[in-house]
């Protein structure tokens, strides 16, 4: 009889080296057939880092160039069409990403980014179906999603389901913020709706090093020696709060897919590699303090021309001193 419970697989990984981290990749998808079960060739594959931040590339703020470059040679290998989306809190994707150290991937594999552009999007919920999605995400024909594993001053941790916010586009997600983060269980729903709307064919998560204490970028490094996949971005996250020995009711995003039906209890996940028992961390480091999810009309204005600022004028006077 046919296994129907959701799998997440999870292996320790050490390194970001070429040769290691391609090896590492492949014990990590082997248990759902390897990248070409995703891919077919011809197909447009988007591969969603997390793109939070440019002004500190030395912190693990964001998703590894190395483990990029090593899922879009998978995917080229497979067939497939890869390219790069997010839409960053401040800047653009592409400005984001070269200040991250993606310029000598983004070169050998000619890999484009592309910003994205918003459309509404029905959603199940009535109560979001005024979201606006990214229209490049939805037209993927395979959406790989790839979170880093981070402590969240305002959500506790940010892992699989946060990371899919970056394809709400634009400074949309301010907005959200204002909109819905009055009520942490609304902003919860809110992200879980997203997920759900965006539905990636399969999430890898970067948690070889991690950001913990005051993320998601204010914080500091941490080796954790983690990956992990799956396919059921929910079961992944109840996975990995489980590793990090967080409960889930102190996640939002967690606690709501708990609620709406779509977060598999953990004895109902498959685990083909090891058990988050076998990797459990005691002494990851949350938030000294959680800020309200909510912004106020001031601070949505003011990140509003941060953002515009970073977008249309440092970033490319930082590209004209590169010249």
């Amino acid at each position: 009889m046919q296994n129907l419970k959701p799998s997440v697989s999870l292996i320790r990984a050490n390194s970001y080296a070429k040769d290691s981290l391609k090896e590492s990749l492949t014990i990590l998808l082997e248990p759902f057939g390897g990248m070409a079960a995703f891919v077919k060739p011809g197909q447009r594959v988007l591969l969603k880092p997390n793109l939070l931040t440019g002004s500190r590339p030395q912190k693990e703020c964001t998703t590894r160039p190395e483990l990029v470059y090593a899922v879009a040679q998978m995917v080229i290998a497979a067939g497939g069409k890869p390219f790069l989306g997010d839409s960053p809190a401040f800047g653009s994707a592409k400005g984001v990403a070269i200040a991250n150290g993606y310029q000598p991937i983004i070169q050998e594999l000619n890999l484009p980014i592309v910003e994205f552009h918003g459309q509404r999007y029905q959603t199940v919920s009535e109560n979001f179906n005024h979201l606006l999605l990214s229209k490049e995400a939805i037209e993927a024909d395979v959406v790989i999603n790839l979170p880093k594993v981070k402590s969240h001053g305002q959500l506790t941790l940010t892992l699989g389901v946060k990371n899919l916010f970056g394809c709400v586009p634009g400074k949309m997600k301010a907005w959200w913020h204002m909109e819905a983060g009055k009520d942490a269980n609304r902003f919860g729903e809110m992200l879980v709706e997203t997920a759900k709307a965006i539905n990636p064919d399969l999430t890898i998560l970067d948690g070889i090093i991690g950001h913990e204490g005051n993320g998601p970028s204010g914080g500091e490094p941490r080796h954790l020696g983690i990956l992990a996949a799956a396919t059921n971005v929910f079961a992944l996250d109840r996975a990995m709060v489980e590793v990090l020995n967080v409960p889930p009711h102190q996640v939002p995003t967690v606690a709501a897919s708990q609620r709406l039906g779509v977060c598999p209890e953990l004895t109902e996940i498959d685990f083909p590699n090891l058990h988050p028992d076998l990797l459990q961390i005691t002494d990851w480091r949350l938030p000294d303090q959680l800020m309200p999810i909510d912004f106020a009309m001031p601070r949505v204005i003011k990140s509003t021309f941060k953002h515009l600022y970073i977008r249309f004028i440092k970033e490319p006077m930082s590209a004209y001193g590169r010249q």
